[in-house]
């Protein structure tokens, strides 16, 4: 079964804020912070399922894009991330990014976070995969991330510092959320959260608010080795959709193409190999010396993400290796030391010295392009619940996300939420009963369901593999436990997030972005959308094909592919989880 809601102990205590903000990456403190500056009169609580800066922000290598150079433009930035995107990016989504970007790179800055410049002051801007022109901003050579965090945890202090009772930001460290509270007529009214041995409020407790913003991350940890931290657990994207709100394009998940390979069997989180190492000019080679990027794509070893990571798929099945390597010894001492000191002091510590040696790298999942569906001002489809970061699914990545879009992507719909808060927060609603059905997966199962998707929902997929992950889901699913824990709570969010990206790889029967289908190697125009997946009522049993498609965001039914109008018929995947396809609107993608 797929739980409706976390099986826990009843809240013990009960705070109210205006505004509760769920994560401390970019995207959770920037909505924090620009929230507070616009309405300063109101509460606004963030809350962070372990140390503020211990999310996916800190570990940003490469950097933030932004068309802040000479001859670059917004437009051509939207043409990169496009081309990139596979054809499903929402153009008004990405024209929002890149429009709305070079502004709020520029206040990031005058924040305190400090980037890369040369001798004059001039932002020092390097080139990544898919994009063609330098506009990567980067700190501390390869650090961004932990740039970007430290200044914008420095001003949350600040920002809290002195706050009055009730007004302000106030932050709760290792609080775990785990359900949404809902009114009776169905709107957000806060949300159920489990505080881990710290702070004033121990275990389980309610936050009465009338907004909820969801900036979790992403959801890695539903895969063996991933680039992101232990948190990483999807627990945004499950509670949303417990609540009823709407998921898109979980399909696509971005495997990075250079991640250090470790061995057989490496599991958890893998270290990084920025790609601006390659836009700084290293070269992907096989065990054999061959460039095999060269002839492949008019970029080479800067073609997307997707386009690497299936060339080096395709190149171990090829010489039957499990890894490839990147060769940066060119570069020299002086360009690893002062640009990627970061990246060699991981090599180092694994025995590998990439100014004298190729280092061993095999793609490992990065990204969730997809995750909770929201409009240009990060509402959801859930009244008073607002989504932003990786957790959210905006339609600016479409099927592969551009090389460092994401740190953009979190500023500047992060302000977008503000913005629609300033204009208006939700009134206040009591929370009513709820009658949810409880349910919890056993600890035991994240190991499972890690190997499962690994080998049955990873880089490569098809048809008879997606079916054997389907059924083992729903056997683990049927395996409940009555022992809540912080591991269960996970495994339950893990499994719901595994069966929903599985059903949505089983519905796209094609190949497009990094959604890689054997059985369907070739993209087709028919696929031109997203798809939109929900949990509501209903029984356990095996997919089918059902009804007629939904069409448009009104769900209103046309035509069943059966008519050879290339519209898909929905999936209904059991136990109420629901996959629809939605074709893009005339003139986006």
């Amino acid at each position: 079964m797929i739980a409706r809601s976390l099986l826990g102990p009843a809240p013990g205590w009960v705070r109210r804020a205006d505004v509760v903000v769920v994560g401390s990456g970019i995207a959770g403190v920037t909505a924090a912070l620009s929230t507070h500056s616009a309405l300063p009169d109101c509460n606004v609580l963030l809350v962070t399922k372990s140390w503020l800066d211990d999310g996916s922000t800190r570990w940003a290598q490469g950097g933030i894009a932004a068309a802040l150079g000479p001859g670059d433009s917004p437009e051509q930035h939207l043409t990169d991330t496009r081309a990139a995107g596979a054809g499903v990016c929402d153009v008004d989504a990405v024209r929002a990014l890149v429009t709305d970007g070079p502004g709020a790179v520029r206040r990031l800055i005058a924040l305190g976070a400090r980037f890369d410049t040369n001798a004059g002051g001039v932002l020092e801007l390097t080139r990544e995969g898919g994009h063609l022109r330098r506009r990567i901003a980067h700190a501390g050579g390869d650090a961004t991330g932990a740039e970007v965090s430290r200044a914008l945890l420095f001003a949350l202090a600040e920002a809290g510092a002195g706050a009055d009772e009730g007004v302000g930001i106030d932050v709760i460290e290792h609080a775990m959320s785990l359900d949404l509270l809902l009114s009776g007529d169905g709107r957000v009214a806060g949300l159920t959260l489990h505080v881990i041995g710290e702070g004033q409020q121990d275990g389980v407790g309610a936050v009465h608010a009338p907004a909820v913003v969801l900036a979790t991350g992403g959801m890695g940890q539903v895969f063996s080795a991933t680039t992101n931290p232990p948190v990483s657990t999807g627990d945004g994207v499950a509670l949303a959709m417990r609540g009823g709100a709407e998921a898109a394009d979980l399909e696509f998940v971005q495997f990075h193409p250079t991640v250090l390979w470790l061995g057989p069997g490496a599991r958890g989180r893998q270290p990084l190999i920025s790609e601006a190492v390659r836009g700084e000019g290293a070269f992907l080679i096989d065990a054999s010396g061959r460039r095999f990027m060269s002839g492949r794509h008019p970029l080479a070893d800067l073609a997307p993400r997707d386009v690497v990571a299936k060339a080096i798929m395709n190149v171990l099945a090829e010489t039957g290796t499990d890894h490839v390597y990147l060769d940066g010894t060119h570069l020299g001492e002086f360009t690893w030391e002062h640009r990627f000191p970061t990246i060699r002091a991981s090599c180092l510590t694994h025995g590998i010295d990439p100014v004298t040696q190729p280092i061993p790298v095999v793609p490992a999942a990065h990204y969730a392009s997809g995750g909770i569906k929201t409009d240009l001002r990060g509402r959801t489809t859930l009244p008073g619940l607002y989504a932003c970061g990786e957790a959210a699914c905006t339609g600016v990545h479409g099927a592969n996300r551009l090389a460092s879009n994401s740190l953009l992507e979190g500023l500047v719909f992060a302000e977008r939420i503000a913005a629609d808060l300033a204009a208006g927060v939700p009134p206040p609603s009591t929370p009513a009963p709820d009658h949810r059905n409880p349910g919890l997966v056993d600890s035991a199962a994240i190991d499972q369901i890690q190997r499962l998707m690994t080998d049955r929902g990873g880089v490569l997929r098809s048809g008879p593999g997606l079916a054997v992950a389907a059924d083992e889901l729903r056997k683990l699913g049927e395996h409940q436990s009555h022992d809540p824990s912080l591991a269960a709570w996970e495994a339950t969010n893990l499994h719901l997030l595994a069966s929903a990206l599985v059903a949505a790889a089983t519905l796209r029967t094609e190949t497009r972005g990094s959604h890689w289908r054997e059985d369907y190697p070739n993209s087709s125009d028919t696929w031109l959308g997203h798809l939109i997946v929900t949990l509501g009522t209903g029984t356990a049993g095996k997919p089918s094909l059902v009804g007629e498609a939904w069409t448009d965001t009104q769900s209103r039914p046309l035509h069943n592919a059966s008519a050879g109008t290339g519209v898909h018929p929905d999936l209904d995947a059991g136990d109420g989880l629901v996959v629809r396809f939605v074709p893009l609107e005339q003139g986006n993608g």
